[in-house]
């Protein structure tokens, strides 16, 4: 396959080299400084089990994604709207986009600008930038991914280069199992600047977790989605499987960056309001990390 990652973050930086390791054609798209390393030295892969340069190409112009057959979507959720019209002057009209995200919505909303085929894609990573051109993988690295036309195919794909994918008719349920998992463990990583395996050891923290956790169900529920799995069994693994991970919430406020807050928290506070379920728990936890980002922002 030619294959595009339209945001070239730690996520999307994983699955593009693990994509070229295989042979596949994979282009990068991402911001200068990244760009440049990855031109000049092709982007270092770091894992548990090797540690290499993968070559292949970097661009910092939307336009790179002409002529892929798959586009890993793998921008931030606020700027999935922004993103998905950059590229969508260049898109072949038989390109997949697969949405790498965090939230349970970035599909819908990429569609609302997109005629091409779109798929949601749940990720099950711990992965982070550990410099320009640098990718560090922490574990895990499951995708679930919507049917579409081309998602068997690509999860062949996948697979073959060592990435774990399957198909599932339930995303939807998956995405929220997801959203879940994020509303329990990034907020509360971000303002502690703790990764999962200290977190959950701090006074109260299971409680406050809970919490957030049947809120989120609650709403879910309201909102009929069906939710695959054992989620306490999961809140437990996150820790277990991922304990020196830092929540990508935690890594761009350690950046000074703006978060995806408004998908996660803030996301069930908003459906909370609509359908009215409260939610006490994820509305402190949005608050306080609003009010970290807004600490950081230049008056």
């Amino acid at each position: 396959m030619k294959v595009a990652v339209m945001g070239a973050g730690a996520v999307g930086c994983y699955y593009g080299a693990m994509l070229a390791r295989a042979g596949h054609e994979v282009v990068l798209i991402g911001r200068l400084s990244h760009v440049e390393a990855v031109r000049a030295n092709g982007l270092r892969l770091e894992t548990k089990t090797f540690d290499e340069h993968v070559r292949l190409d970097a661009s910092t112009e939307a336009g790179a994604v002409q002529g892929a057959d798959l586009v890993l979507f793998c921008v931030k959720s606020t700027d999935t709207e922004s993103a998905a019209a950059q590229i969508k002057p260049h898109l072949s009209p038989e390109a997949l986009v697969l949405t790498l995200q965090n939230g349970v919505d970035n599909d819908e909303r990429v569609r609302s600008v997109l005629s091409n085929e779109v798929a949601a894609a749940v990720v099950y990573v711990a992965t982070e930038m550990a410099g320009p051109g640098h990718v560090k993988h922490h574990g895990r690295g499951e995708l679930v991914i919507a049917p579409s036309r081309a998602s068997e195919q690509v999860a062949r794909h996948l697979v073959a280069a060592g990435v774990p994918a399957q198909i599932s008719d339930n995303v939807r349920g998956s995405l929220w199992a997801k959203l879940i998992l994020n509303c329990a463990y990034n907020a509360l990583s971000a303002v502690s600047q703790l990764p999962y395996g200290e977190l959950v050891k701090g006074t109260g923290v299971a409680d406050v977790i809970r919490d957030v956790v049947a809120e989120c169900l609650a709403v879910a529920k309201a909102e009929g989605v069906v939710i695959p799995g054992d989620t306490d069994a999961a809140i437990r693994g996150i820790a277990q499987s991922m304990p020196s991970q830092y929540s990508s919430t935690a890594q761009d406020l350690a950046r000074g960056k703006l978060s995806e807050i408004d998908h996660l928290n803030g996301l069930v506070v908003r459906r909370g309001e609509a359908l009215g379920v409260p939610t006490p728990a994820n509305r402190v936890l949005f608050v306080m990390v609003k009010l970290l980002e807004g600490k950081q922002q230049p008056r």
